[in-house]
């Protein structure tokens, strides 16, 4: 062999070892845990802060909104609909004792006293057909008894309410008058004393009603209550807000009293009180206000005030300066006046 096939031969070896090779550096040598090694690494999908950036403000579409729930495995939410019921109370007054106008009776010869009679004679015979709907449940009621009774229940829920003990008003007052009667008593102090009564407590009005169902009646009962009140409020400052202590107040009141008679353990709950529209407007209450800090004016803030007064003074001296008899003339014609007017 001559020298020339030699270097050929060496240059081709040397060619094919220089070509260059890709291999893989981390494989283990150990191919039996492989199965374990690649669930080490979970595949997370990072969430689109756009999308939700829209969701948020209400700009994605309907058929968006089906698709990304239908991606995600959602159902279509309902709409909700319905209302929250309590069994053991009614949410109003049944048709509500209208009292008359000065809590007195008209003449009988006067249109007004015709009709007043005519719609008290309405009443009680709708009163006498519901006392005996809930004689069926309380074969013993008698109307001087209860009107006594509820007179009770009335002394004792406003004491109760006066000495915080909201768990013992709960039995005494019903879900209804419940927020009503603690509305605007927080960080209040209140004083309240009953006296006597003028007049003996008088049943006036009776409605039984169903609801939901014919057997679920519940029974409402009117009651006149006229007594003698002492009432005070203070705020949180100890300053008298309402009332007083020592000014005794005769107070006229028709309570509504309520009872589920269709629970074998219910019980007669103050339910409300009604305000006829001609009931004289009650006293102002005095609020606590924080005084004011009065800062003082600088004097930059004076020269300026002086400078626009100043300004207005002038131009409303101008004004009164104008001499009404001077008449303005007239503004000059135009060009197509000058045309149209005759020669």
């Amino acid at each position: 062999m001559n020298l020339l096939g030699i270097a050929t031969t060496f240059l081709r070896a040397t060619s094919v070892q220089q070509t260059p090779v890709r291999y893989i550096r981390n494989k283990h040598r150990n191919v039996k845990w492989r199965n374990l090694r690649a669930k080490k690494v979970l595949p997370v999908e990072l969430p689109d802060y756009e999308e939700l950036r829209r969701e948020t403000k209400g700009q994605l579409t309907p058929e968006e909104i089906r698709a990304m729930m239908k991606k995600e495995g959602m159902f279509p939410s309902r709409p909700y609909n319905e209302r929250p019921i309590l069994l053991t109370t009614t949410d109003t007054i049944l048709e509500p004792f209208i009292p008359p106008e000065g809590d007195g009776k008209l003449s009988t010869l006067t249109k007004d006293g015709v009709k007043q009679r005519y719609e008290l004679l309405e009443k009680k015979g709708k009163t006498m057909l519901n006392l005996r709907k809930l004689r069926r449940f309380e074969e013993e009621f008698d109307s001087g008894d209860f009107a006594m009774k509820a007179q009770d229940i009335y002394i004792e829920a406003h004491n109760t309410l006066i000495k915080g003990d909201y768990e013992k008003l709960h039995d005494l007052v019903t879900e209804l008058a419940f927020p009503d009667m603690l509305d605007g008593t927080n960080n209040k102090t209140m004083r309240w004393k009953w006296v006597e009564s003028i007049e003996m407590p008088r049943l006036v009005h009776v409605r039984v009603a169903p609801i939901l169902t014919k057997t679920n009646l519940y029974g409402q009962i009117t009651v006149r209550i006229h007594g003698r009140q002492l009432l005070s409020v203070y705020d949180r400052f100890g300053r008298l807000m309402y009332g007083s202590e020592d000014l005794v107040k005769n107070v006229l009141e028709y309570v509504v009293f309520e009872k589920h008679l269709a629970n074998p353990y219910g019980a007669w709950r103050l339910h409300g009180k009604i305000v006829p529209s001609w009931a004289p407007p009650r006293d102002a209450v005095l609020k606590t206000f924080k005084k004011p800090i009065l800062e003082t004016p600088s004097e930059e803030f004076l020269k300026r005030k002086q400078e626009r007064q100043k300004i207005k003074d002038d131009e409303e001296l101008d004004k009164e300066n104008i001499d009404p008899r001077v008449e303005v003339p007239p503004p000059p014609p135009s060009s197509e006046t000058k045309q149209q007017a005759p020669a």
